[in-house]
């Protein structure tokens, strides 16, 4: 990694940002012989964009055991004897991702991701990122062996900081050079084609001369002013769980050149996170610690004392990245996650750090007056939600239809009846992730025009494309998406330069 700029230099490919899918785009277009720089709007120590305080949870299609151990190389045949493992094929992967997202995920995309899945985890092995099985999120413990469930079992060793370290090492191993504190400012589009790209550095623009840019800078959920623009004045109120410097630069430029808006401008991927967290992610404290996701072993209940949604309708994989915006839309932002003595073992290690926030009491009423809520209704809904639970054997390994009647909402599975002590309280609110509105690229990581049609030399990776995700999220595809299509985007610009800047062939 070279600190000296040479700013004559022309490259034949400059990468805007440095995250998973920046890095990976990197990567794979050294690969293809191409002349590489990349862009980092942040210093040093703040570089890795959102992939940083990723949890780093990767989904992807596999078969058997087998092939987790293709990946995850340290499981011993001691381990894997006590492992039960369901496959997750391709169809099952479409599926999730069909299912969540109501029909809407783009099928050129989406099958493009589910298909290039297990071969890009081994590429991105092979790049020197190590991976483990998530026992701890994805696992439950029965008949002494360790039962896997919801198609996400294996996370970056080390999480998103550990994802990124590898990268940068390899980026840095394999002599990619790297500006940082640079921030991408217009595109040059000259005779139809990328030309070059001007950036602001220590003050100063200045041009660099590249026949083609992959933009993978992220989306726009850390501009407040874009959010209440596309997606209502609320979400000023979201705290912005990764990155600062998402600020939509990219998406802006491109449109700018005449890239097509594409996507769900309108919604994001967002979470219940701790009400204390920094209002924008803390590079001093990594790795996803401020979320709250153990919500269907317990209730969640506004400041008004009312549920609003059904903590039991699936598994957390498949409803966290929604009810983020449920929250938001609660009185001043803000909900209560409440939990009892009988599934506090259960909650995820988050719960049990020093930065949660956290309120405890022997008895439910001395719980609820310790919370600034309707206590009279906060008391009364608890009360009769007790009353709903259905009779049934208690499973959090299966969906195990273990419910309530007769309330709204209801808890379609993992019903327990809130009531031995003692009784704990979380406060959780917004914490937006990244938007589902983008840019609109097709399957080769190409951007289209408006009529559909490839912007020469223009190539995107990552949370900036739109398409994917419509109203939801299934855990892990973010990371899998981002080092897809970075891979993709780094191959279709080596052909991109060979066929049409060496034949000066123009697309229109």
């Amino acid at each position: 990694m070279s600190s000296k700029k040479k700013y004559n230099s022309t490259y034949d490919v400059v990468v805007v940002g440095a995250g998973n899918a920046a890095l990976c785009a990197a990567l794979s277009a050294q690969e293809e012989g191409c002349k590489v720089l990349v862009l980092e709007k942040g210093t040093i120590n703040k570089r890795g964009g959102n992939s940083f305080f990723s949890d780093g949870s990767i989904r992807f299609a596999y078969s058997n055991l087998n092939d987790i151990r293709e990946v995850v190389t340290s499981i011993t045949d001691e381990e894997a004897n006590l492992i039960k493992m369901p496959p997750y094929h391709e169809i099952d992967y479409i599926r999730d991702l069909m299912r969540v997202t109501p029909g809407k995920s783009d099928p050129s995309l989406a099958k493009q991701l589910v298909a290039q899945s297990y071969e890009t985890i081994k590429w991105i092995k092979d790049q020197g990122v190590q991976f483990t099985l998530n026992y701890e999120n994805q696992s439950f413990k029965q008949d002494g062996n360790y039962l896997f469930w919801g198609g996400s079992p294996v996370r970056v060793e080390g999480k998103g900081v550990g994802l990124m370290e590898k990268l940068f090492s390899r980026i840095e191993e394999v002599g990619i050079e790297i500006w940082y504190n640079t921030r991408a400012l217009e595109l040059v589009n000259e005779n139809e084609k990328i030309a070059g790209i001007i950036v602001k550095q220590e003050g100063k623009k200045i041009r660099i001369n590249t026949s083609s840019v992959i933009l993978a800078c992220g989306s726009f959920e850390a501009n407040e002013k874009m959010r209440q623009q596309y997606m209502g004045a609320e979400w000023g109120k979201a705290i912005v769980r990764g990155t600062e410097h998402n600020t939509g630069d990219g998406i802006s430029m491109a449109i700018a050149i005449g890239a097509q808006r594409y996507g769900q401008w309108k919604d994001c991927h967002s979470i219940g996170t701790d009400y204390n967290a920094p209002k924008v992610g803390d590079f001093t404290k990594p790795g996803d610690i401020f979320k709250k996701h153990s919500y269907p072993y317990g209730i969640m209940l506004n400041k008004e004392g009312k549920r609003f949604i059904d903590e039991g309708a699936d598994f957390r994989n498949y409803t966290y990245a929604k009810y983020g915006r449920e929250i938001l839309k609660q009185p001043d932002h803000i909900a209560y996650q409440v939990y009892d003595a009988q599934v506090r073992s259960l909650l995820r290690k988050e719960y049990n750090i020093n930065e949660a926030t956290c309120y405890q009491a022997n008895t439910l009423e001395e719980l609820i007056n310790l919370l600034p809520v309707n206590k009279e209704q906060f008391l009364l809904t608890v009360q009769d939600y007790n009353a709903s639970v259905l009779d049934g054997e208690y499973n959090p390994t299966v969906k195990d239809g273990k419910g309530t009647k007769d309330i709204i909402p209801p808890k379609t599975n993992w019903a327990l009846p809130i009531e031995k002590g003692p009784f704990y309280a979380f406060p959780v609110t917004c914490g937006i992730t990244f938007t589902f509105g983008g840019l609109k690229v097709n399957a080769h990581a190409e951007v289209l025009n408006e009529n559909d049609k490839p912007l020469n030399g223009l190539f995107a990776a990552g949370e900036i494309m739109g398409g994917i995700f419509y109203e939801n999220y299934p855990g892990g595809t973010g990371l899998m998406a981002g080092s897809i299509f970075g891979k993709i985007a780094g191959k279709s610009v080596a052909q991109y330069i060979q066929d049409y800047r060496n034949h000066s062939v123009i697309r229109s």
